[in-house]
């Protein structure tokens, strides 16, 4: 891929970051399919010869926007611990959960999950990229030490946090993210004593 051979400088990635922007918008505006690359230098204000130095076709900026956005909220989500930290749900906060403040942050994006029309495979690969983080990340201890089979119990807890986190989006963030993030907390002590983060390691579990 032409936007991958090499490091890119800060002016690359500006005019990258432009571009998504601007296919952004336009999926909002007109839906993706829509959405041309003529329609993309116009609303970033470049020209087309621009556009093809970055990316092939639309297409590939499509994908480049989704894989760098779920790529952030993977590192998102193990920013606020150390390899090896145990942390109790009792002990959670706000930083704790680093990944919802990413979401926050980065809103204009992720509301592109209340669109039919929108990125091809956010409506997949942000669901999955929950499980991977849950699955790869993460250690998770049951209330009790009860013995449960860990990747439904993993899919099971993943998939009911994207559930909430889509609700949050798709009332336009009605809640702020302090008072959402408690709401997750104390749904987490319901059923999870600790979580501990491996990061990029062996993951396992303590409760089989």
């Amino acid at each position: 891929m032409k936007n991958e051979q090499k490091t890119k400088s800060p002016q690359q990635n500006r005019t990258e970051a432009h571009l998504k922007f601007a296919l952004i918008e336009l999926i909002k505006e007109k839906g993706y399919h829509s959405v041309t690359v003529k329609d993309i230098v116009g609303q970033a204000a470049y020209n087309r010869s621009t556009f093809y130095i970055h990316y092939q076709d639309k297409i590939q900026l499509a994908e480049d926007l989704l894989t760098s956005m779920l790529k952030g909220l993977e590192d998102a989500a193990g920013e606020p611990y150390m390899p090896g930290q145990k942390v109790y749900t009792t002990m959670l906060n706000k930083p704790s959960f680093n990944l919802i403040s990413y979401i926050y942050r980065h809103r204009h994006f992720f509301e592109l999950i209340n669109y039919d029309d929108t990125l091809p495979g956010i409506h997949t690969q942000f669901p999955q990229t929950i499980l991977k983080i849950y699955q790869e990340k993460f250690i998770f201890e049951t209330i009790n030490h009860i013995p449960v089979n860990m990747d439904y119990f993993k899919r099971y807890t993943a998939y009911g946090f994207y559930g909430l986190i889509q609700n949050w989006i798709s009332s336009g963030f009605k809640e702020t993210q302090e008072e959402f993030i408690d709401q997750i907390i104390d749904l987490s002590k319901t059923h999870i004593y600790s979580v501990q983060y491996v990061g990029d390691g062996e993951t396992g579990s303590l409760s089989r």
